[in-house]
């Protein structure tokens, strides 16, 4: 690792900015521009968040900005109104009030004498869900945002539901959240008004959870701020970066498949960090890699990033289980647009007998898919954030509460990219349920290891929007996207579908035990096949 103290330019750093709204509210900013701005103004660079630029995100933001301001731009770290030093309170995640303050900053920094008015939004989780829905409001002088981590559904693939069950991360994030906006301001920098400040937040702070578990199935509430419902309204270009230990992986493809602005995708093997200190490596020159963006879309510099393929994905090789890892082996894969042109899709049936997964079997009579509630202790972390022992570890307890369907060892290496598919006849005894569904690759010494998962509350199986409980013993017939993946599934392993009636404490258990029937029949796990180009 090389540490870096030189750079095109000197850079000055405002260490707490009012930005003053129209409404009087004062949002705190943290600014590194260029030292000579005022004289050459320069394009901007907006991270816009709750999180305390002062302490929360302090040693973040440090290993970021100034390095983007020592190339040439102005990098403002603002605290989200309720948040931080910023006034006022923060009445719940992209409010409408969160976007229309995003303006107000947007329209305040292009005013600025040390910038030329055009900006780009870059952030991190919340930070990119915010840049996304700000880029849905076309301001003028927002050009092109860098999204990490984020989503185009806040319903369907967010820290609140999945597959219409509840994640018990809905839960710990309010809480997460509480602490946050309930911390102290700073009185260094808000003077004697700090315990004021404080205590009309302690006061008057909502209880975020409580509309995330009133709407426990997709409305107007979800819609708001979910880029989906519109994605074209963003012209601003975009770049999508994610990695396969997060959560956040499924936007991708659908964001490559419905935006028609400029575009491209990233994903490698990181967990929900920033990719220049994720884990696990390989990690990437994400730094040089975002200035390679900015210069093109705010400097109108022609540095290549437009003309390389649009996709690049890391396919993971297969290792041992661990519930943590430095570093996974794989190689580097690139598609011009999603799905890539050459991708391929082997259909497999779910069947009896010693090879249960198979390329043209049927399963000849019914099986009952009966887990005890407590199933699905080895899922692993939601959303591996804390450099801890966070990863699922080795599935062979969870498989033996499900039924499961093998293959035959493969011969050879298959490379799988993008998300596989169950689809299947099921009936439950209630009029409630819960299909969770596993991909594991399963090594000859017998460990497991879950390449990807998925989960669907029966009430919601035909549309997130429509609650339709099943009728008991009345067949239904499902279909389930399992998340995004690329795995390299290594000669002589195995592959093998999970399902149980139960992923706790990965997603809240139903209101009653269900047991389900897989009914006879032609159940098939699609599974598609990577062919793209390997990156030398």
């Amino acid at each position: 690792m090389r540490i870096r103290q030189d750079f095109p330019h000197r850079v000055r750093e405002i260490e707490n900015q009012w930005i003053v709204l129209a409404d009087g509210t004062r949002l705190a900013a943290r600014i590194w521009l260029p030292e000579d701005a005022e004289s050459k103004p320069v394009p901007a660079i907006l991270e816009y968040l709750p999180y305390r630029k002062r302490d929360g995100t302090a040693v973040r933001d440090e290993l970021t900005h100034p390095w983007f301001a020592g190339h040439g731009y102005a990098c403002v770290r603002v605290d989200m109104r309720g948040n931080g030093e910023s006034d006022g309170l923060m009445k719940d995640e992209y409010a409408p009030q969160e976007q229309a303050d995003a303006l107000e900053v947007i329209d305040w920094i292009a005013s600025q004498p040390w910038c030329n008015g055009k900006l780009g939004m870059m952030g991190i989780s919340w930070g990119g869900f915010n840049g996304l829905q700000v880029a849905a409001l076309r301001p003028e002088p927002l050009k092109a945002i860098i999204t990490l981590c984020s989503t185009d559904d806040r319903y369907a693939d967010d820290i609140h539901y999945k597959g219409g069950n509840m994640l018990l991360e809905n839960l710990g994030w309010a809480a997460t959240m509480l602490s946050f906006s309930a911390a102290v301001p700073d009185p260094a920098l808000v003077g004697d008004r700090w315990r004021e400040m404080w205590k009309h937040r302690l006061d008057n702070m909502p209880l975020l959870m409580d509309p995330w578990l009133t709407h426990q199935h997709r409305d107007d509430y979800w819609r708001h701020g979910s880029i989906c419902e519109s994605y074209e309204n963003i012209e601003a270009a975009v770049y999508m970066i994610s990695g396969w230990a997060d959560s956040y992986v499924n936007t991708i493809p659908r964001m490559m498949e419905n935006l028609s602005c400029p575009k491209k995708a990233l994903l490698g093997p990181w967990m929900h960090k920033y990719p220049h200190f994720a884990i696990p490596d390989p990690a990437i020159g994400f730094l040089q890699e975002a200035l390679r963006w900015w210069d093109y879309w705010l400097k109108d510099i022609d540095t290549g990033i437009m003309d390389e393929p649009e996709c690049t994905f890391y396919l993971q090789d297969g290792v041992p289980p661990a519930p943590r890892y430095l570093e996974r082996p794989g190689r580097w894969v690139r598609t011009q647009g999603w799905p890539a042109p050459a991708d391929e899709i082997e259909a497999w049936s779910l069947a009896l007998g010693d090879t249960g997964l198979t390329p043209n079997g049927r399963l000849s009579q019914d099986r009952a898919i009966a887990s005890p509630l407590t199933a699905g202790s080895l899922q692993g972390e939601y959303i591996p954030l804390w450099f801890g022992a966070d990863f699922p570890p080795d599935q062979r307890r969870d498989d033996g509460l499900a039924l499961t369907f093998d293959s035959e060892p493969y011969l050879y290496g298959l490379d799988i990219l993008g998300q596989p598919t169950l689809t299947a006849t099921l009936t439950s005894a209630e009029d409630c349920g819960q299909l969770h569904v596993r991909l594991c690759d399963v090594a000859p010494s017998g460990e497991s290891a879950l390449i990807s998962y998925a989960t669907l509350n029966l009430n919601l199986r035909d549309d997130s929007a429509t609650i339709t409980p099943p009728v008991p013993g009345e067949p239904m017939e499902i279909r389930v996207a399992l998340d995004l993946i690329g795995y390299r599934l290594p000669e002589g392993h195995r592959l093998r579908v999970a399902l149980s009636s139960a992923s706790f404490p990965l997603v809240w258990s139903p209101k009653k035990r269900a047991d389900l029937i897989l009914k006879a029949g032609a159940p098939t796990l699609s599974l598609p096949i990577c062919k793209a180009e390997y990156v030398p």
